[in-house]
């Protein structure tokens, strides 16, 4: 490891070492918000009078110029100096030459990198919870599209009750909704400032960690010193939460997948989001609900790393800890990455009205409401069961439906089947049924629809 801030080591480190020590090759992407809080904490050494008040204009000035350095793409990363922080210190000393050696004054890498990633982390969560709030909306915007048209809803992967489609999608809206509130709720635990903390302990310089927190706009202060340093349950946090993401658009994935193959036929999605085969020319494969789906392994893998990571270090930091970032920075890229591409995905499929309609005539998806039919006739809920389920095996020794049974063939079953029984097994009149809040009943569903998106206004306003 590098030894450049230490006298006490002779020898040089072996340069396998180096290899398996440096971390720049992955936090060097935490630079902006390193030098964010670099230019706070010299900011707060100048006005307290640890440092002058013109060496921290000296270190601020420097520090910006190495941050345009940065963006210019003109610091070549030197391994050999271990991570960001110290690539960067470097970068500024040769800048502003001693003055730049001050800024460390009171504080350690162990609560500068804790402070980088909870800087990093805020913007990264507001990103996923408007791209949450972008999928909600194409999601909102495919429902209320779509807000005539009945397929089957299933339980078990078997056809059980006739739902409207823009029901079924706004499920997904709700999970994604959740999804945005645990992000929203992390927000707050990850907003407090843990620069101050210095290694373990604190310092004894007379630092004003509260100037520094409103400087960065973090809503306060660690309590703990040595908590700060060695917590990492917001990057477990926010990597769970993205596995809940990544869990539920493998959800959707999955019925993008079934709905758009022939024996379902409810869907198309666009050529955009689509890819065909090397040797097989009809192919139109639905690759991308294919890739979100195996990346949500991808994520899970990163929770479970960390996790494994954090289970047996000893307060408080130990080198160990280098071993987050990078499940970290992939899972928020792959969260990211497929929240984006499917709010762009679902405006590209088309919906077969007529392969829905005739599903929803497979698997006597009418039985319940059968039942209920002669339960408003006053048979017992237990009796009318059994008669639907006779009715159900003639119709499959017949190879008939219940919408097209005839009266007389459901009268041999009950006297109480009367001349309403088409009109009643009609699709449209058993999701009409469902007429209470959160039910499939297309006035309950319009207003839902409404909803959501109030809701999405209010938490952008």
């Amino acid at each position: 490891m590098s030894k450049l801030w230490g006298g006490r080591f002779e020898g040089a480190t072996d340069a396998l070492v180096e290899a398996l020590g440096e971390s720049v090759s992955f936090d060097a992407r935490l630079a902006p918000w390193d030098i964010q809080g670099s230019l706070a904490h010299a900011a707060m050494l100048g006005s307290c009078g640890i440092i002058s008040e013109a060496d921290a204009a000296t270190i601020q000035s420097g520090l910006k110029e190495v941050l345009a350095d940065i963006e210019a793409g003109k610091l070549a990363w030197d391994p050999a100096l271990e991570d960001v922080h110290t690539n960067i210190e470097v970068a500024l000393v040769a800048k502003v030459g001693d003055a730049g050696k001050r800024l460390h004054t009171g504080r350690s890498r162990n609560d500068q990198i804790a402070t980088d990633v909870r800087l990093w982390m805020r913007e990264q969560i507001d990103s996923i919870v408007t791209l949450l709030a972008r999928l909600q909306e194409a999601l909102l915007d495919c429902a209320e599209s779509h807000q005539d048209l009945i397929l089957p809803g299933y339980t078990h992967l078997q056809p059980a009750q006739p739902v409207l489609l823009a029901h079924h999608l706004l499920a997904y809206v709700e999970m994604f909704h959740r999804d945005a509130e645990r992000f929203r709720e992390l927000r707050r635990r990850v907003n407090v400032l843990p620069l101050g903390s210095a290694a373990l302990a604190g310092t004894p310089y007379p630092i004003d960690r509260e100037q520094v927190a409103r400087e960065l706009g973090f809503d306060g202060i660690t309590r703990n010193s040595m908590d700060a340093v060695a917590d990492r349950d917001h990057l477990i946090e926010f990597v769970s939460d993205g596995a809940l993401v990544m869990m539920h658009l493998s959800r959707i994935s999955e019925e993008l997948i079934l709905w758009s193959c022939p024996q379902f036929g409810f869907i198309e999605i666009g050529d955009a989001f689509t890819t065909g085969s090397s040797i097989m020319p009809q192919k139109k494969n639905p690759d991308v609900a294919e890739l979100v789906r195996g990346k949500t392994g991808r994520v899970y893998g990163d929770l479970n790393a960390l996790l494994t990571l954090m289970k047996g270090v000893p307060m408080t930091y130990n080198r160990d800890l280098q071993e987050d970032k990078e499940p970290l920075f992939d899972a928020s890229d792959t969260v990211q990455l497929c929240l984006e591409v499917y709010a762009r995905m679902l405006p590209a499929i088309s919906f077969n009205r007529e392969a829905m309609a005739e599903a929803t005539l497979a698997g006597f998806m009418e039985a319940t409401d059968l039942a209920d039919y002669l339960v408003t006739r006053g048979v017992p809920f237990r009796e009318a069961h059994g008669i639907v389920g006779q009715v159900v095996r003639h119709c499959l020794a017949t190879e008939n439906t219940l919408p097209r049974l005839p009266l007389q063939e459901y009268q041999r079953f009950s006297p109480h089947f009367g001349d309403d029984i088409h009109s009643f097994l009609q699709a449209e009149t058993l999701v009409a049924r469902r007429n209470h809040p959160g039910g499939t009943a297309p006035v309950q569903v319009h207003q839902a629809l409404h909803n959501a998106r109030e809701r999405l206004a209010a938490y952008r306003g």
